[in-house]
Order: structure tokens, then C-alpha cells, then sequence
């Protein structure tokens, strides 16, 4: 499927694409600010984590959520998993340079949230 022409001018501002129903930054979109990407996206600013790590970081994460979102990360080139050929075998997560560059815009919001989510969800 291609996209609208509108889509490909470079005279239309990336802020007003993601309003148009065939740009692909709303997949995007959908994946970065889903409740579990963004928990695992900070989560894993912290430095590389293991499944299990990043399961107790996620509080309440199934472990379907999890494997999910880490694979929809990992293909999206946001995280990047590690196999480590061993036994027992060991897999750790870590962001890529595009996911740390997303995480430094991701800070903010998360910040801001954390500072007001209170008074909003108390109105």
C-alpha cells in the first residue's frame, strides 16, 4: 500500500502527518505510547536488563505483554536482544542508539506525568 502524496511532500510538517490515517509514524505512534512500551522504553534506560528484570520493573506485565511488546520493540529497531549461547540461556534487552534517542523525548513526558498524575486522576 503506498501512502498519500501528502505524505511523501516535504512541505507538510511531520506533527500534521501522524493526523492523516495512512501515515505510517501512527504504527509507530501506537508502539512507542503504548502503557507497556513506554514502562519498558524507561525501564530499559536504566541500563541492559534480563526478562526477568524488566518483568519486576513492569509491575503488573504479563509475561504474553511482555514477549509481545519487547519483540514489537526489537523490530521497530527501539531495543536490541542478546542470546547469549550458554546454558542456562540468557537473553538480555537493551535499547539501540534510536531507542535512547526516543527515551530522551519519552523523559520528559513521563516526568511530567509523574509530577501531575495525581491532581489529574483525583480532578
Amino acid at each position: 500500500m503506498s501512502a498519500p502524496s501528502s505524505l511523501q511532500s516535504p512541505d507538510v510538517p511531520a506533527a500534521a502527518l501522524v493526523l492523516q490515517s495512512g501515515c505510517p509514524s501512527r504504527t509507530v505512534l501506537d508502539h512507542v505510547t503504548s502503557k507497556w512500551g513506554v514502562l519498558l522504553l524507561v525501564a530499559l534506560a536504566q541500563g541492559p536488563q534480563r526478562w526477568s528484570e524488566l518483568r519486576r520493573s513492569a509491575e503488573g506485565i504479563s509475561e504474553k505483554m511482555l514477549a509481545q511488546t519487547l519483540k514489537t520493540l526489537e523490530r521497530d529497531g527501539l531495543v536490541h536482544r542478546d542470546a547469549q549461547p550458554v546454558i542456562p540461556p540468557r537473553v538480555d534487552y537493551s535499547l539501540t542508539g534510536r531507542g535512547e534517542e526516543l527515551v530522551a523525548l519519552l523523559r520528559p513526558l513521563v516526568d511530567w506525568i509523574g509530577v501531575h498524575a495525581e491532581d489529574i486522576v483525583n480532578g
